[in-house]
């Protein structure tokens, strides 16, 4: 019987080899393009919506609401219902033909969708492919070895796509979601050939001590067979080779052997090799090779410890991630997968979240070769799969993803969309037994839960299980992602339980309806949730977060000598292969020079230590150090600028001798300019010179604010019934104070010193030191105590008179109370812009509050404005910043142009400012301030 068995698949290799020619290796034919940059125009005909009711031609991968058919629909709109009335069902038909080598004829041939949404049924040549699929983000596969032509005859593929699903769970999992739904063959099409005896599939387990373990499937029992497992560098060079036989009366391999000393992967060491996988029949005869690439590393979770990569803790610095482009929807190429992982580590991040739902193969390749943890995600959002098509899904995800070194963990689906009997399906496909996590759920080991406070995020921190939130600081608008970070991550990268966790979310999820004149449409808030605009547009967190979670952070000591404090937070690599490039500045006006500047190599620190690199001393003149750090890879880092001294201000010379100037009647006029000041309440009521009225004036204002839904004493006031509408807006303390008096008095180099005094109030005095060349020094002083989020002096100047700002200062980013990192000292300017976030992204914004400020220029239509403030601890405000149409995180109070000692904190979507940290709370002001600023206008 043996002999006989031998014998008929001897018969059967040797047919094969008549017609192939002995090739042994998988080959694929694109029946459609490779992803959004190259579609392919198949026949197309959409049953509703836009462009319906007739066939014409469609570009193959896409999601055809983005091509111009059908309904455009967001998921939250019929949440919680698997079959609601009036959602968008409508039904793509697609037709194409295509034909095959004549060469392939006699070998294995599988129809291949990478993926398609939703329920998918599919014609080959008027028969059916197999049964319908249901469900959206999977690679579904097709034996049509009986179905299809080989050489000049056409082969025709017909399929039906349907938006909804007739299956009620992959509904609730995937359709009604905080996510837009679309529709379509969304990802590529092709046609796969093995010989006819083949490997179906592996599954790879290459462990940091070397150990290589893989599960290699044939397509048929083969008896007396051998598997031939061929290891390589990504080179070529071979590494190791080994030889299993297939068991007698098996369909599998179970390969086992050791490599000597690999290269380990990791994220921040992505070492990867090249495995040929050869199945060799009894008389030594290779049918079939099948190759991959792999990393040698180590998952461990340790209990009540943390999460382990090659026996070293590593701290997740994570964000999630949809598959998303304005204009293509969920249909991406390698080029867009590519920009999303670049982004992702230019912020210095080590891991992606893929919400909610795997993405495309390429994209764990090129995380597996730039270095990325990855949670790869079974789709669903609060509901789940049913467990008999759950299992389908789950055993095509992790059979197409498990060899990839970068996924770390498989989810099973997100807030409450998990069900609990698909736990153990993924360990049946998966030889590494990676972790089964329950996002926003305790299980595995992880505590997961999403946006705790600040204060709940301590708490569970101090519980028995790891903790790392896979959604944290939701990033909608400008609040959230970086407002708040730094607070958490200090906390969170030194609690011994704490693993990292996950931003909520990478970019806003804008799709351009081409429905409407090609607008950007996030749904009001629902889709603006990202750190970066629906094109990748950088927002102020952008930069914050590159800042904090900066593998190389770089500190100047008080008493700088030329060394600076340096501290490696990586978790595997050592500084040696840093470079700082250093450059010593002065800045003149709008200019900055170099004065001196090379390159240091970084010092060999290990990873989690400290240390100190060294630059040459200071030059004569130098004013700020810029530092900027590069990696291994020549990738930057961050760079920091550190103030040495102030610079040089615009028009120094104020306080030149000339003729001093006069007031009457409250007019004073120096040089070319008039000042007017009131004289019923002591304000500076209007500036003109030659050139025109400024409108620059009614100030010094004293304001002080607190968030209008706190008491007095700053916690949230349970005695207002309307406390919690008010949590996104301001009250103004009143101003009690009573004007007493305007005098003019001689000052030193003849200056004319005006002097408006109060009582009873906050402003105390407002002292103008007047120049002779029109130069005015402001020095003013008030007093309060109370608990306040923004407070300072202002004055009025109209936004429609405004064009332009240049500044010396922190840049070019606005900060918030809780988002001071980022921005860094030096020369900055935009134009005027207002844009409404999760409608328009002009960034950065001209409006808002600015750090570090050594001056800055408003050019108005009637002249420029020159503010020089006494010092740079305090902020200048440039008029409120302006949050999303829906005013969902603040409606703050107009402040004009402002001198301020307090900033507000910007909260995020789920959190108000007092649940984010110390940074972000307001602050009890007490006793007495003194301000000072310089203007001068030309």
């Amino acid at each position: 019987m043996k002999q006989t068995i031998i014998s008929a698949l001897a018969l059967l290799s040797a047919s094969i080899g008549a017609t192939a020619q002995n090739d042994v290796m998988t080959h694929r034919q694109y029946l459609s393009g490779h992803g959004c940059d190259d579609m392919v125009q198949w026949d197309f005909f959409c049953t509703g919506g836009n462009n319906s009711g007739k066939w014409t031609k469609i570009g193959v991968p896409s999601c055809w609401e983005l091509q111009g058919f059908g309904n455009f629909q967001y998921g939250m709109k019929f949440y919680g219902k698997a079959f609601p009335d009036g959602i968008a069902d409508e039904k793509g038909m697609y037709k194409y033909e295509f034909k095959l080598p004549k060469e392939w004829a006699n070998h294995h041939i599988e129809l291949v969708f990478e993926a398609s949404m939703t329920d998918t049924q599919v014609m080959i040549n008027k028969r059916k492919a197999g049964s319908k699929h249901m469900g959206a983000f999977y690679r579904i596969t097709y034996d049509v070895t009986d179905r299809v032509f080989f050489g000049d005859k056409k082969n025709l593929l017909e399929v039906t796509v349907s938006k909804e699903s007739e299956n009620a769970g992959v509904n609730l999992s995937e359709r009604r979601a905080d996510y837009w739904n679309f529709g379509g063959i969304f990802r590529p099409v092709f046609i796969v050939c093995k010989p006819a005896l083949n490997i179906e599939r592996t599954a790879i387990n290459a462990t940091a001590d070397g150990e290589f373990n893989a599960y290699v499937l044939l397509n048929h029992t083969i008896e007396g067979a051998k598997v031939k497992t061929t290891i390589s560098d990504m080179n070529g060079k071979k590494v190791a080779e080994n030889t299993t036989d297939v068991r007698h009366g098996s369909d599998h391999a179970d390969v086992a052997f050791k490599v000597s000393n690999p290269k380990l992967w990791t994220a921040e060491t992505p070492n990867r090799y090249q495995v040929a996988f050869s199945l060799i029949d009894a008389n030594g005869k290779t049918l079939h090779v099948e190759k991959d690439k792999f990393g040698f590393r180590t998952i461990e979770t340790r209990e009540s410890d943390g999460l382990y990569i090659n026996g070293k803790k590593v701290n997740i610095r994570g964000v999630n991630r949809h598959s998303f482009r304005p204009e293509t929807g969920r249909t991406l190429s390698y080029q867009k997968n590519l920009e999303d992982v670049e982004l992702i580590k230019s912020m210095n991040m080590n891991a992606v979240r893929l919400s909610h739902y795997p993405a495309d193969p390429e994209f764990y390749d090129i995380c597996d070769s730039l270095g990325l943890y990855v949670m790869d995600e079974l789709s669903g959002w609060h509901g789940h799969h049913e467990t008999i098509n759950g299992q389908k899904l789950i055993r095509e995800m992790v059979t197409r993803d498990v060899n990839h070194p970068s996924i770390i963990w498989w989810s099973n689906g997100n807030e409450k969309g998990w069900n609990t009997e698909l736990d153990g399906d993924f360990h049946k496909w998966d030889i590494q037994k990676r972790p089964v996590l329950h996002p926003q759920g305790n299980f595995s080991g992880y505590e997961t839960m999403h946006y705790r406070s600040y204060g709940e995020s301590n708490e569970y921190m101090r519980k028995p299980e790891i903790w790392m939130p896979t959604e944290f600081l939701h990033a909608l608008y400008d609040g959230g992602a970086g407002a708040g970070l730094y607070d958490y991550w200090e906390v969170m990268r030194q609690w011994p339980r704490c693993a990292g966790g996950f931003i909520w979310a990478l970019v806003d999820e804008g799709v351009k309806r081409v429905d409407m004149g090609g607008m950007i449409d996030n749904v009001g808030n629902y889709g603006a949730d990202g750190i970066v605009g629906p094109h990748h547009e950088k927002e102020g967190s952008y930069y914050t977060v590159k800042q904090i979670w900066c593998p190389v952070q770089v500190s100047m000591p008080e008493h700088f000598d030329g060394r600076l404090n340096v501290e490696n937070r990586y978790n595997f690599l050592s500084l040696k292969g840093v470079k700082f490039d250093y450059s010593y500045l002065k800045y003149n006006g709008s200019k900055a020079s170099s004065l001196k500047q090379g390159v240091v190599n970084g010092a060999d620190i290990p990873a989690d230590s400290k240390g100190t690199i060294s630059v040459p001393a200071v030059p004569n003149g130098a004013e700020a150090l810029s530092v900027k750090a590069t990696d291994q890879y020549g990738k930057d880092l961050f760079t920091w600028v550190f103030k040495l001294k102030d610079s040089d201000k615009p028009f120094a010379k104020t306080a030149t001798t000339g003729n001093r100037p006069q007031m009457n009647g409250g007019v004073v006029k120096a040089g070319n300019v008039t000042f007017t000041f009131n004289e019923k309440d002591g304000s500076l009521a209007s500036v003109t010179t030659k050139k025109g009225d400024y409108k620059f004036g009614n100030g010094p204002k004293f304001f002080a604010y607190r968030r209008a839904d706190r008491s007095m004493d700053q916690f949230y006031n349970h005695d207002d019934p309307q406390a919690e509408k008010k949590k996104t807006t301001y009250e103004e303390y009143a101003e009690q104070g009573k004007f007493d008096n305007l005098t003019a008095t001689e000052g030193a180099n003849d200056t004319l010193i005006v002097t408006a005094t109060y009582k009873l109030g906050s402003l105390q005095k407002a002292e103008w030191h007047i120049a002779p060349d029109g130069g005015a020094r402001l020095v003013y002083s008030y007093v309060f105590n109370g608990v306040v989020d923004l407070m300072g002096v202002k004055f009025d100047l109209p936004e429609t008179e405004v064009k332009h700002k240049e500044w010396l200062g922190c840049g070019p980013y606005r900060v918030w109370k809780n988002r001071i990192h980022g921005p860094q000292l030096g020369v900055w300017a935009n134009d005027y812009n207002d844009p409404v976030p999760g409608e328009s992204f002009d960034y950065p914004e001209f409006k808002g509050y600015f750090a570090g400020v050594q001056w800055m220029k408003l050019q108005t239509k009637t002249g420029m404005i020159t503010i020089c403030p006494g010092t740079d601890k305090d902020y200048v405000g440039v008029y409120q910043p302006r949050d999303g149409r829906d005013q969902l995180l603040y409606t703050l109070p107009e402040t004009g142009i402002s001198m301020m000692q307090v900033i507000p904190a910007v909260r995020n979507k789920v959190n108000t400012t007092d649940l984010n940290g110390p940074s972000a709370q307001p602050v009890w002001a007490n006793g007495s301030y003194t301000g000072e600023v310089t203007l001068h206008f030309d």
